[in-house]
């Protein structure tokens, strides 16, 4: 099922309450850096974590997956020459160092906030347990699982659509670049066609960049809706949550 944007959808019209109840947000760490070669952009974690205080107001439960790679990325490491396993163990540690900032700023804006490793690393934060996870979601609090899945070989797309499945959230959230899934890249191509609804399928067999196929077919069999939307877009994300503004819903019809 294709839906473009010239075509009504139902689905993105305004409701009196959120459209999903709980909910993964995915970020890259790309997305962090604003601007910047490297790193993390502070004016990009505040409006991340001011959108994100927005829609845990709106009675919204909501944990989060963190990408590295505006620290380290462990597939850049093993093709420079540096063995995969200790690469990705590297990049699972960024995701970490990102999990932290996210935290610190959440905090700031008086968000409760627990960060939640796969690898365990008791004096920064708590190990991953899954019952734990949901009691603090349950009480308001965001959780940020960081380390991927604790395992290398797999991306933080794919940790992302694992932990949406663990924490029966309704939705998978991914903020990307633009604002939803496109024939091609927008930023390359001026004639792309963004699509408002489109089927696991269809990105899977277009090889839409939207998420790696291991996270798309976990989505799919499970169900899980995947959102995406322009995470530097101010209020996007609870514009979304809304059934506002412009998103791409992956969905089987």
């Amino acid at each position: 099922m294709l839906r473009n944007a010239s075509q009504p959808d139902p689905v993105q019209k305004m409701s009196r309450a959120p459209l999903y109840k709980r909910v993964l947000l995915k970020v890259s760490g790309e997305a962090l850096m604003g601007n910047r070669d490297y790193g993390l952009d502070i004016a990009v974690l505040k409006n991340i974590a001011e959108d994100i205080r927005d829609v845990v107001a709106l009675g919204v439960e909501v944990c989060m997956v963190i990408g590295g790679g505006n620290i380290f990325r462990g597939v850049a490491g093993a093709s420079a020459g540096m063995d995969r396993t200790q690469a990705d163990a590297m990049g699972m540690l960024a995701t970490v160092m990102n999990a932290l900032a996210m935290q610190n700023w959440l905090e700031k804006l008086g968000v409760p906030t627990r960060v939640q490793s796969a690898i365990p690393m008791a004096s920064l934060c708590e190990p991953f347990i899954r019952r734990r996870a949901m009691r603090h979601m349950e009480k308001g609090r965001v959780v940020i699982f960081a380390a991927g899945t604790g395992n290398p070989f797999f991306t933080t797309d794919t940790a992302a659509a694992l932990r949406a499945n663990e924490m029966a959230c309704d939705a998978l959230l991914k903020g990307t670049q633009v604002d939803g899934v496109y024939s091609a890249d927008p930023r390359k191509n001026p004639n792309a066609e963004r699509y408002t609804t489109i089927t696991y399928l269809d990105v899977l067999s277009r090889d839409l960049a939207v998420m790696d196929a291991a996270a798309i077919s976990l989505a799919r069999e499970n169900k899980l809706p995947i959102v995406v939307f322009n995470i530097h877009e101010p209020g996007a994300f609870t514009a979304v949550m809304n059934g506002e503004g412009k998103f791409t819903t992956v969905v089987d019809p």
